[in-house]
């Protein structure tokens, strides 16, 4: 069980993980570059000169047919003059005030900003070239009521490319389960304050994750856009799916509002002033230097801010486009964290399009629905790091008795181990070794911590066997303390439970500057 739970136990009813909002992107991939999409013009004898003339014709098409669709629905079709205006908000009130329980609720139409094609007239080689231009257009929100998946919308694009955008929510999505399922629950906007059966709603959240995604969205497209397959008759073209954003959140239940109230200061405490940019990036996976400081790779921003909203305080940690973030809503603690770009994050898969068979590696992680799983697995882990950092917030063990079982000599298959001392360079430097948030999901080797170590590895192979060797009785030193421990079948190790807690709050100690310590005090 994650830390923070045991910590609060007495006061938490349980944890629900899985997706929170999500919004896909279906893109057209043979017409997303000028070479495709040139290829396709000429496919279906399309001249360049009248390339303008086509695409207004196949956009009277897609008006046509979604004002159809609308009038064939009876429901409305309105114009946002103001694109600041909530498209959702309207969608919702217009369901309360019709009572639409199930299907298209009304469409919303916005003049909005696309990446799309134009036509430049090269003077001097005397021809028409295709060139990608910024343009304005038509974009149609499709908002309704899915039977399965609850309130959505779609965003289709009148104009070339037809990029489209489909948004879900997963706990809209669960609802829906749950109702079938004959669980009961509580719900509190867009969060469950109490589930009468815990693990069975955890599974049917789990399943979510099985589904197959491009039958799925590909099935909601065609209803959105009905003359689709009129427009690529010719020369068909199937959308592509990926993840842009995705939201993964981790809700802790507790039995009262004032249960969750009472310790939340302290954890937004402990969120901006105990959580640096480089915790921050040990939670999201990324590798920091052990003497200090940012690696000299990484390219963006860490951030770190505090903001009050109706619901709550909110508290966001955020490495160039991704983030982990928490607030209060009611009695529940949310954790979530939010993945825009997942370059930064590895899966381990085959090459994509590899046709000989090619062994798996850990490459880049893709925005594509196929790491959809992998990308939940890391979310998972990353707000299972923050809920384990928040155990200690409020903490009320001493930490002369945390710290007493390892300052002491230890005994281990039959061999004595000598006491650590955290305070001191080298065994600190060991800590915070293995403590690095990048080991959090598949531990570390005897090669890892000795790039950390020694960081100038020998030259020679007898001074390489001599670091390993060192290394080696760092980690029986450890082993010995019961702060780690081997992973099964593999020359990898972990953290334990006491030791990740004993070495955050020795750590946090060794960092504390006089004036914190004297306050304490």
């Amino acid at each position: 069980m994650n830390g923070f739970l045991q910590r609060h136990a007495d006061s938490v009813t349980g944890m629900l993980s899985g997706f929170d909002r999500v919004r896909f992107r279906g893109t057209l991939r043979l017409l997303a570059n000028v070479g495709g999409m040139g290829a396709f013009l000429a496919y279906i004898g399309v001249l360049l000169k009248d390339f303008k003339q086509y695409v207004l014709e196949v956009t009277d098409e897609v008006r046509c047919a979604t004002e159809a669709l609308a009038a064939a629905a009876n429901r409305p079709l309105l114009f946002m003059q103001r694109p600041s205006t909530c498209k959702e908000d309207v969608a919702r009130q217009i369901a309360q005030r019709d009572g639409i329980t199930e299907g298209l609720i009304c469409v919303l139409s916005a003049v909005e900003v696309l990446w799309s094609y134009d036509i430049h007239r090269d003077r001097q080689a005397k021809m028409l070239k295709l060139v990608p231009a910024s343009r304005k257009c038509l974009h149609y929100y499709h908002y309704f009521i899915h039977p399965v998946l609850g309130f959505m919308h779609a965003r289709l694009a009148t104009w070339f490319p037809f990029t489209m955008h489909l948004c879900i929510n997963g706990r809209e999505w669960l609802g829906r389960q749950m109702d079938t399922a004959g669980i009961g629950y509580v719900r509190r906007d867009n969060c469950f304050t109490h589930l009468d059966d815990l693990p069975p709603a955890q599974e049917l959240f789990d399943l979510q994750l099985k589904t197959d995604w491009p039958a799925t969205l590909d099935a909601i497209a065609r209803q959105v856009n009905p003359v689709h397959q009129k427009i690529f008759c010719k020369c068909p073209v199937d959308y592509y799916w990926s993840a842009e954003e995705s939201e993964w959140a981790s809700d802790v239940m507790f039995k009262s509002r004032s249960a969750l109230t009472a310790i939340y200061p302290d954890l937004v405490r402990h969120g901006m002033l105990s959580l640096g940019s480089r915790d921050v990036m040990r939670f999201l996976g990324k590798r920091v230097p052990l003497g200090g400081g940012i690696d000299q790779s990484f390219k963006g921003e860490v951030v770190s801010d505090l903001k009050e909203r109706p619901e709550g305080v909110r508290v966001k940690h955020r490495v160039k486009n991704n983030a982990v973030k928490m607030y209060d809503k009611g009695s529940v603690l949310r954790v979530e964290t939010t993945i825009n770009d997942p370059h930064d994050l590895k899966v381990y898969r085959p090459k994509e399009g590899d046709k000989k068979g090619a062994p798996k590696k850990w490459r880049y992680m893709r925005k594509g629905v196929a790491d959809l799983h992998r990308r939940a697995q890391v979310c998972q882990r990353a707000n299972e790091r923050y809920l384990e950092s928040l155990a200690s917030a409020t903490h009320t063990t001493p930490l002369g008795e945390l710290a007493r079982k390892v300052c002491r000599p230890a005994r281990w298959n039959k061999r004595q181990a000598r006491a650590l001392n955290p305070f001191s360079v080298d065994d600190a430097r060991l800590l915070e070794a293995v403590n690095r948030g990048e080991f959090a999901l598949n531990g570390f080797r005897n090669r890892d911590i000795r790039a950390i170590l020694y960081p100038t590895t020998g030259k020679n192979k007898q001074e390489q066997r001599k670091q390993a060797a060192a290394v080696t009785r760092k980690l029986l030193l450890l082993r010995a303390h019961g702060l780690i421990h081997k992973v099964p079948k593999s020359h990898r190790y972990q953290l334990s439970a006491s030791g990740r807690k004993i070495i955050t709050a020795l750590l946090a100690a060794r960092r504390a500057d006089p004036a914190t310590l004297a306050k304490a005090a």
